[in-house]
């Protein structure tokens, strides 16, 4: 019946995870077909994004954007300024496992963002005004080197968030996010305030105070591919995460922005539209210690290689930059 014989890894939907299949086999007239350990058979084309075969899709955290954004890339995230807010549309980067073993603590030291040419808000517009400087990208993901550390700092990854929030539920949110990094060996995040209605604002600048925050996580490691978006109100709250939990479609409604365009349509539909809570884990279980760089120590180089994947060479500079970078 077959042309040829193969073993082939269980393609399921369950709870409405994405499992995804390698290898195929023909029958005789042609069709494809994917073959199970257990002897059946199912055609190719019932199954959803079957076709997956690799997951390292470059910039895939980034979200649709149109010519005239320019978009900041900065070591261990990239933005979108939104000048008439003073604060970033959005927030996105890529967090693997190993990157949530910190290295580096919080500096603390909020500076300007030197990529943002209209120049960012700073220390006074929240001097007084009863908000935190809330990150985006938090800092505890971005401990991995002194560079992203400092970054993680930069006014551009700022937003006035209400301080029972930042320090409650937003930070428990963010605590989550790296457990499900170090569960699924990586996760692509997107995060960002929601900048729709009358705001009101805070400093000289006019830095807007939003309402309401967001953040999307999609999960494109094999074999299972999940995504989950999430919509926070900017105040204190004692609820559980699992209530906040949303499909990322419904985030796109609510913020007008397309999250991760770059997977193939029939991809981003069914991952996009799909809401499956048993699918992640909701006990953090993140310490996010921190590993103290000592002298000789090596560690990753943060540099990039012209396929802008990360740099796998080790480094013993305190830039956290290799020779060639």
């Amino acid at each position: 019946m077959f042309k040829r014989t193969i073993k082939a890894i269980i393609v399921i939907v369950a709870f409405q995870t994405l499992a995804f299949c390698q290898e195929e086999a023909k029958k005789n007239d042609g069709k494809k077909v994917l073959l199970y350990e257990n002897g059946t058979w199912l055609n190719v084309d019932s199954v959803p994004l079957h076709n997956i075969k690799d997951s390292s899709i470059l910039k895939l955290e980034i979200p649709k954007t149109n010519s005239k954004d320019k978009i900041i890339t900065h070591t261990g995230y990239s933005l979108l300024y939104n000048e008439i807010h003073e604060q970033a549309d959005w927030v996105a980067y890529q967090l693997t496992k190993e990157e949530t073993t910190k290295l580096y603590e919080r500096t603390n030291k909020f500076i300007l963002d030197p990529k943002v040419k209209t120049i960012t808000a700073s220390d006074s517009d929240y001097k007084g005004s009863g908000y935190d400087r809330g990150h985006l990208a938090p800092a505890s993901d971005m401990g991995w080197s002194s560079i992203t550390m400092k970054e993680s700092f930069y006014y551009s990854n700022m937003s006035p968030q209400n301080p029972s929030f930042n320090r409650g539920i937003w930070k428990k949110l963010e605590e989550l996010v790296r457990t499900w990094a170090v569960e699924n060996n990586n996760v692509y995040i997107v995060t960002g305030p929601v900048l729709k209605g009358e705001l009101t604002s805070i400093g000289n600048d006019k830095v807007s105070v939003p309402k309401y925050y967001y953040k999307v996580i999609l999960d494109f490691s094999q074999p299972s591919i999940k995504g989950i978006g999430f919509v926070l109100p900017n105040a204190g709250s004692k609820e559980t995460l699992k209530n906040y939990a949303v499909t990322i479609d419904n985030v796109e409604k609510f913020t007008g922005i397309d999250f991760f365009p770059l997977l193939q349509d029939k991809q981003e539909n069914l991952i996009e539209s799909t809401l499956c809570i048993e699918c992640w884990s909701w006990n953090s279980t993140s310490t996010n210690k921190t590993s103290q760089i000592k002298e000789g120590l090596s560690t990753q180089c943060t540099g990039t290689t012209k396929k802008g994947k990360r740099c796998k060479r080790m480094t013993k500079n305190d830039n956290g930059r290799c020779y060639q970078h």
